[in-house]
């Protein structure tokens, strides 16, 4: 135990002192060392990156949207050992040899990739306010494109935001193209072109986007009464069950139903104002408008 010290003889005290830096545990009197050394149960690591980690002997969780998925090391430069003693000259050599290989591993053109792509990723992922799964599935998405050797030649910011749509279409998240090309600045056309690519070469088949999910959004949008949103889900319903929302746009067919839904309730709200929230022309809302009327006839 811990308060078995062997004493002096004249010694009858027994006032334990724990050195933090060597974790010996010594009598304050005499000056008696046990034999065995206290544990730190507090945290192994100093440098806490937030609150979730006080309290945890472990390090950060591992992450696939990290370049080295959270697994970097950290040789200092000081030559010395965990008691303060200075290394021997072998020991120096060979931790330099270790300093530069870590040093070159962490710059290699993969790691570098990595790093680009996932700090456009984190951009994108604030724009778009997406949850982690989607940004831990993009990740595997990326380091699966990278392993395919498909990134050469192509544009770093168009095939990370390619993945992120498809990753958004295959957890059932509700971003549109439109979104993730604003998001990453590039063209609509642009992502479309390379969402293909993408799909075609991974053999991925994700679902179409339910028109349900876009409601909300424009509803919320547009500061349209509950009730008024209540009827465009009723519409959207029925479209589906009509077959009329099928191969169409699921974003237009909810602008469609939130417009009819407007006009039903008798909001002032511009279809314009519908065009600029969702992100579909007054035109083309106009016709998804006069299908889903002509489809349904009295059934609004």
């Amino acid at each position: 135990m811990l308060t078995e010290l062997v004493h002096q003889k004249n010694c009858k005290k027994n006032n334990l002192v724990t050195d933090l830096s060597t974790g010996e545990v010594a009598c304050s009197n005499c000056g008696a060392v046990s034999d065995e050394k206290s544990f730190d149960s507090g945290p192994e690591n100093s440098l806490q990156i937030n609150e979730n980690y006080l309290t945890s002997r472990v390090g950060q969780k591992i992450s696939l949207k990290m370049a080295d998925m959270g697994l970097s090391t950290l040789i200092e430069s000081k030559n010395k050992d965990a008691t303060g003693k200075t290394l021997s000259t072998e020991n120096r050599r060979m931790f330099y040899r270790l300093r530069m290989w870590d040093r070159n591993s962490r710059y290699k053109n993969s790691s570098q990739s990595y790093q680009k792509a996932f700090i456009l990723l984190d951009a994108i992922r604030t724009k778009l306010g997406l949850p982690e799964s989607v940004v831990e599935h993009t990740a595997y998405l990326f380091r699966k494109i990278s392993g395919k050797k498909l990134l050469s030649g192509r544009s770093t910011i168009g095939i990370i935001c390619a993945t992120t749509y498809i990753a958004c279409r295959l957890t059932n998240t509700p971003r549109s193209l439109q979104d993730v090309a604003l998001a990453g600045n590039i063209k609509r056309k642009t992502l479309q072109s390379v969402y293909r690519f993408l799909v075609r070469e991974l053999d991925i088949y994700p679902e179409t986007y339910n028109p349900h999910e876009f409601v909300s959004r424009i509803s919320k949008a547009i500061h349209v009464s509950e009730k008024t949103e209540r009827i465009a889900f009723s519409i959207v319903s029925l479209c589906e069950k009509k077959g009329i929302s099928a191969s169409k746009n699921p974003l237009s067919i909810a602008a469609a139903a939130v417009r009819l839904a407007v006009v039903k309730n008798n909001e002032k709200v511009s279809q314009r104002k519908i065009s600029e929230a969702s992100g579909i022309s007054t035109v083309t809302i106009r016709e998804r408008a006069n299908e889903i009327k002509n489809g349904l006839g009295g059934e609004i």
